[in-house]
């Protein structure tokens, strides 16, 4: 299990186990954090699963793919560096420790 943790935009954690081959958002959704919506379920066809990562997390992190990048465009407020969509974030044991913090809306 790696452990992630969720921070809502009002500063709020969860600290939540994840089990490696599920995404960033499943975690999320199955542990009910709120703050994360993912309409589409996964396809990376929506923003709403929409994070920004702790900045140590960054380059540990695969590059976002041109898909993701599409996505962001239509995001809360997107960082340049941090932003993320947590459907595109496999979780592995090397993400053990992962910090994600929730924008104030998602869209």
């Amino acid at each position: 299990m790696a452990k992630i943790t969720y921070i809502e935009h009002n500063g709020t954690r969860h600290e939540v186990d994840v089990t490696p081959g599920m995404t960033v958002m499943e975690g999320a959704r199955d542990n009910g954090i709120p703050g994360i919506d993912a309409d589409c379920g996964g396809a990376c066809a929506c923003s709403t699963c929409h994070v920004y990562v702790d900045a140590e997390w960054i380059d540990r992190l695969p590059p976002r793919d041109p898909m993701e990048e599409d996505m962001l465009d239509f995001a809360y407020e997107p960082d340049p560096e941090r932003s993320r969509l947590t459907c595109q974030l496999k979780v592995t044991d090397e993400l053990d420790g992962l910090v994600v913090q929730m924008p104030e809306r998602q869209i």
